[in-house]
């Protein structure tokens, strides 16, 4: 079976829509391969049955054989011929009366980006060999055999009031290295903006437009500065994620790992005496800026970054929020049916290295919308 299916399972038991067939067959495949360590039935963290998946994995791939005893092995194949039959027979059945109409169907994202350098030449990335790309004030760019975006520092090189930017059009993605060894995942329709030694008036500094996760080097005599839309984020070393578009209702600044004030002009600073607003998270915690207050609450981790793992999560998530991350990645344009309402939920979860018809499907599953694309029209209707 394969890997995707079983997570699919794995996220309908969580959320209690697994039926009894789908649960014996993805119970009993487990327990061919399960490291005992990691108790399957024990536990109903989504996370922690990923892990117990992942290790069950390993432990297929590390024997091609299983010893079992012969009535158990032939249970076992009972079993998953008929529950595997039983899931397949559902999915088909779900897929046959909702079909997605599709006159030609349209490839995922790829990596690639381009890079202006300060003299403004553009440089576009997935054309370019693995080499050094330029080399500015002693500061050396270049581009690893896996399509990374590297920044060295080479000896006796200072400040740089040089600038840069990476960017990315819908449908594409970037991974960059800055100076100070920082690492930053660029997402679709998005932009960084930051000087070639990172340094800016003794802080590190970089603007971002659209959306990207961030893991930042520890250096306390520097901060880290992110300025995106009506904010700014401040960091000494984290991981944390801005989800900053312009088509977005706010900017949502999650963190995982470490802490990060987030600072923000909010109109109502003025009943205030005009002082700033601003929060600081903790690991789990979400600020989201409207341009009027930030609000803390908890994070949705796994929808938060999804795009940065290559999956599409889109569970509990609001629909059209789901669609303008999908439209993105593939370069379409969405156009709704009066018919739609607003209020409606997604649900599903996705490689994003499929094509846009499997993601598409997926989300006709629940019954509430159907799709038709046309060249890079996605139209959604009732």
């Amino acid at each position: 079976m394969k890997k995707s299916t079983l997570k699919e399972l794995l996220i309908k038991r969580r959320d209690g829509t697994i039926t009894s067939e789908e649960r014996l067959l993805l119970e009993t495949w487990y327990n061919h391969y399960a490291d005992q360590a990691v108790p399957f039935e024990n536990t109903s963290r989504y996370l922690t049955d990923m892990q117990a998946l992942d290790q069950a994995f390993a432990t297929k791939e590390k024997s091609k054989s299983v010893k079992l005893w012969p009535r158990l092995v032939a249970a076992a194949v009972i079993i998953l011929i008929a529950g595997a039959g039983l899931f397949y027979y559902d999915l088909k059945t779900k897929e046959i009366n909702n079909q997605v109409v599709v006159t030609n169907d349209i490839p995922p994202g790829a990596l690639s980006a381009t890079l202006t350098l300060a003299s403004g030449k553009k440089i576009r990335l997935s054309d370019e060999a693995n080499v050094e790309l330029a080399n500015e004030a002693g500061i050396s760019i270049s581009k690893t055999a896996d399509g990374q975006l590297i920044y060295e520092l080479k000896e006796g090189a200072g400040s740089s009031d040089k600038i840069n930017t990476l960017s990315t059009e819908k449908g594409e993605t970037y991974i960059l290295t800055l100076p100070d060894k920082s690492k930053v995942w660029l997402n679709a329709a998005s932009k960084l903006t930051y000087s070639a030694s990172l340094l800016k008036n003794g802080k590190r500094s970089i603007k971002l437009e659209g959306e990207a996760y961030f893991e930042i080097a520890k250096d306390r005599a520097h901060p880290f500065v992110v300025e995106s839309k009506g904010q700014e984020v401040e960091v000494l070393g984290t991981h944390f994620n801005i989800n900053s578009y312009s088509d977005e209702g706010a900017t949502k600044t999650t963190l995982l790992e470490g802490s990060v004030r987030v600072s923000s002009p909010a109109k109502r600073a003025s009943r205030t005496g005009g002082n700033t607003d601003k929060v600081t998270l903790k690991p789990g915690q979400q600020a989201s800026n409207n341009g009027t207050a930030l609000q803390v609450g908890e994070a949705d981790i796994e929808s938060v970054t999804d795009w940065k793992n290559g999956d599409f999560f889109l569970n509990r998530v609001d629909f059209r929020t789901a669609m303008r991350k999908i439209a993105r990645w593939y370069d379409v344009e969405l156009i709704y049916d009066s018919s739609i309402p607003d209020d409606i939920q997604s649900s599903g979860y996705i490689s994003r290295g499929k094509k846009l018809s499997s993601v598409l499907k997926l989300i006709e599953r629940s019954g509430q919308v159907k799709f038709r694309v046309q060249g890079r029209k996605v139209y959604i209707y009732k």
